[in-house]
């Protein structure tokens, strides 16, 4: 049985790397455009965050697999709550 501070612990680890990658992710998007060197921006981007990332979720992981899933929901949460300050819109209908 998972205790609730490893559960809390959990969820707000993987809400602020979500929030990393995908902050991160916003801002590489954002600066692509006037970069001089869009294909170093976006790999050296890429691979910090994916490296920040795994490493948070290798730590976590080793407090068993409930706190792993609840690392996750709390980094899918942080990417719905970017979408919705961000105000994604689409630029295709879904008819």
């Amino acid at each position: 049985m998972i205790e609730i501070t490893t559960t809390i612990s959990s969820v707000m680890s993987g809400i602020l790397l979500g929030f990393f990658y995908f902050g991160g992710l916003y801002l590489t998007l954002k600066h692509l455009c006037n970069s001089n060197k869009a294909d170093l921006l976006t790999v050296s981007s890429f691979m910090v965050r994916s490296a920040v990332c795994l490493g948070g979720f290798y730590i976590i992981s080793g407090k068993g697999l409930e706190a792993l899933i609840f690392c996750l929901a709390g980094f899918v949460l942080s990417k719905l709550a970017l979408i919705h300050v961000l105000g994604f819109r689409s630029q295709t209908r879904w008819v």
